[in-house]
């Protein structure tokens, strides 16, 4: 009787302490569903950047790009229209929102192939979550140029 108490008391341990908060819960909800990339832009430095996001495009060729995020089994992908410098098409993802240590979320995601295996191993991108609001969405990531810390910013609405 008491090995079982213990079992059953270490199963609930391991239970809670994976779980995820309630605000966690509710953000991802929220972020599912569609999304447009309306803009792509930098704070702390003055000057024109030339950026490549997510070691794939050029940041001109993510505005406009539309972000598909899945709730229930955290996967989406991002299209990106083709054009003259945008090498076009889509990018499986999986994805998830968690707690940073400085006590605000991140979203997180790395690429997939079609059968949800992962291509680059733990490799991935986190973006913190500035704002979220059923019809806005706006992350940021912080960079270095030249020594001199840059924030890149992504306004994101809900198609």
């Amino acid at each position: 009787m008491i090995r079982n108490s213990i079992v059953l008391f270490a199963a609930s341990l391991l239970m809670f302490s994976c779980s995820t908060s309630k605000q966690v819960r509710n953000d991802r909800k929220m972020v599912d569903g569609t999304w447009t990339l309306d803009n792509v832009g930098y704070e702390g430095s003055e000057g024109d950047f030339k950026a490549q996001l997510f070691d794939d495009a050029s940041a001109v060729c993510f505005e406009g790009s539309t972000w598909f995020f899945r709730n229930n089994n955290s996967t989406g992908n991002y299209t990106i229209q083709p054009g003259s410098l945008c090498s076009g098409g889509q990018r499986n993802i999986r994805w998830s929102i968690i707690e940073n240590q400085g006590g605000g979320e991140q979203l997180q995601f790395k690429y997939i192939d079609e059968k949800k295996n992962d291509i680059y191993g733990k490799q991935g991108y986190r973006l913190d979550v500035v704002s979220l609001a059923p019809s806005q969405m706006t992350l940021k990531s912080n960079v270095t140029v030249e020594g001199d810390p840059v924030s890149v910013i992504y306004e994101f609405s809900r198609q």
